[in-house]
Parts: structure tokens; sequence; C-alpha cells
């Protein structure tokens, strides 16, 4: 059985700077065009991009990234093997790579930031892209980590689908101001199929905390205007659902989107999924991206019959 490399042969550390991005995309992953313009945007730092070497080769690297200059990593979402390393040599480098940034990054006992990494939508049925997937959350979960939830990933383009038609029953109007937003987000998390939702419920929070904290950590770091976010209505004025569409630092997204529970299994969340569509196809975009959790097939559904093609897979895991 091959042993790991000895500790003298293997070398853990940090980037030294920018000019070590090169270094850093030896080991490729679909997001390494974003590298430079993220560190000129202080979203990722040198000291949050480590890469374990034997002699000049990289045989693993990790990153963090943050949604906002200034703030703390708020995910890993860099984590690459060697792959043509055979087991256990690939795992056991990796593990210390992780262990050993970790140590550094974080103080023992703080909260360490989720893991997500993109995968092909297909993953499960290429042997060598599983055996990949599977030797980095292995990995990973030898740290400490659980698996949270597997997601997929959408993308509408225009010319690719048509721009959903309006749903005749609905009214929209933009969103009013946090408390009109928030109130409605804190009454959609009942019998919610979002996993990140759910495990703040289950960690006792209660409902409004959960909105309250995804307003202020995720809907006020959007470049976009607010006044692009629309609550849905019957003609008398019962608030139905609302969609947030977005951009975000790389894409036009939708954001949040939700159903309130007395009005779930009309088919309401067809309109109003079409409607943040629409908003963001008149700002003339590429493509517009979204995202569901897998176990979440009505959100799923609804995408696929808007024209969204699942593109791809992520995967999040969290540490307790």
């Amino acid at each position: 059985m091959t042993q790991p490399p000895p500790a003298h042969e293997l070398v853990i550390r940090p980037l030294t700077g920018p000019d070590e991005l090169g270094l850093f995309r030896t080991l490729p992953y679909v997001l390494d065009h974003e590298l430079a313009d993220d560190l000129a945007a202080g979203l990722r730092r040198p000291e949050w991009m480590w890469v374990a070497l034997c002699g000049d080769r990289v045989v693993a690297r990790a990153a963090w990234w943050t949604q906002t200059a200034g703030a703390a990593p708020l995910t890993l979402d860099f984590f690459d093997l060697d792959d043509t390393l055979p087991e256990p040599e690939r795992g056991e480098t990796g593990l210390r790579l992780l262990e050993t940034a970790m140590a550094r990054l974080f103080p023992a006992g703080a909260e360490r930031p989720e893991y997500g990494r993109f995968i092909p939508p297909d993953w499960r049925t290429d042997p060598v892209v599983r055996d990949a997937v599977e030797a980095r959350m292995r990995t990973v979960g030898r740290t400490g980590a659980r698996l949270l939830v597997e997601r997929l990933r959408l993308e509408w383009t225009p010319g690719a689908a048509a721009v959903p038609p309006p749903d005749g029953r609905l009214v929209f109007r933009p969103v009013r101001d946090r408390e009109d937003l928030v109130s409605l987000m804190a009454q959609v998390l009942d019998g919610t199929l979002d996993a990140h939702s759910r495990a703040s419920l289950e960690s006792g929070l209660s409902p409004r905390v959960v909105a309250d904290e995804q307003y202020e950590e995720e809907l006020t770091q959007y470049r976009s205007p607010g006044g692009w976010w629309r609550v849905a209505e019957l003609p008398d004025g019962d608030p139905v659902g609302f969609v947030l569409p977005a951009r975000n630092n790389y894409h036009a997204i939708i954001a949040y989107i939700g159903v309130l529970p007395g009005h779930r299994g009309h088919g309401y969340i067809d309109g109003i999924l079409a409607e943040g569509t629409r908003i963001l196809a008149a700002q003339d975009v590429p493509r517009i991206r979204a995202s569901t959790d897998a176990g979440n097939v009505p959100m799923a559904r609804a995408f696929e019959r808007a024209g969204y093609v699942n593109f791809g897979r992520a995967v999040n895991m969290v540490w307790d």
C-alpha cells in the first residue's frame, strides 16, 4: 500500500501574493477564471488560498471566498486534489492541507464556513468524475463536516427559451420596504423544503430571525436595485408570494422565490417565476441563473416548465 509522503516532503502554505495565482491554477476547477477578478475585488485574499506542494508540484489546494470585500470568509469553494495520486496518499494529503489551513484561519471553536462545490449534473454516472467528487467529500467529511444538501444549478438563456407568459390571476407590485418583504419571507418558511432554511429553523431560530438574517447577510449584498423585487397578489390585494430577481457579483439570478403556505398547490409559482424572469430578461442579460435543492421537486419542475435547464449540481457540507 502506498504511504502518504513524509512530512518533510510536503509543504503546506498560503499563497504569498497574486503573483502565485498561476501556481494555484495548476489543479483545475470551473471557477478558475474568476480568481484574478476576485482577488482584485477583495473577495479573496492570498492568505485564504492554500496549496500543498511536493517539490514544485501542487498536489492539493483550498481557498475561501467572501461576498463583500473586507468581510470574513463566507464559504470554502475551492478544494482540489491531484487525482493521479493513489489512495490513501490523495486523501491524507488533502486532509493535512485542510486541517493546517483551517487551524490558521479559524480559532478553535469558531464556526467554519460551509463547503460548496459545483459538479456536473450526471456526476454519479461517470466513474472518473464520481471518484473525484466523492474523494473531496470524503476528505472534507474527515474534518468533521457532513453533507447538508445537493442542489440543482439552473440556467435560462434568451433565444433558447421563450419568456414565460404572465399569469392573469396575479397582480404584481414592487416590494415597499424591508418589513414588507421580511414579513413575507418569515411566512414562507412554514413548510419550506429548503435545506439551509430548515437547518436554521431546527437550530432553534424563529422564522422571523431566520428571515431577518437572510435579508441582512444576503439580500442587502446584491448590486442590483431593490426596485426589481416583486410581490404577487390576488386582485383583492391578498399576498400570494414574491420573487427577487437580482444580480450578484457574476450573474443575473433569481435570488429568492416563495409562495405563502395558504396559496400553495394552485400553480401560482409558475406566474411568480415568470415575472422574475421577465424583469431580468428586460435587462438584456446573457443568462439567468438559479438554484434549488434537488429534493425540492415542485420548485425544480417549475423551473423546468419556465425553460430553465439543469446545467450542473452543487454539494454543500457543513460543520455542526
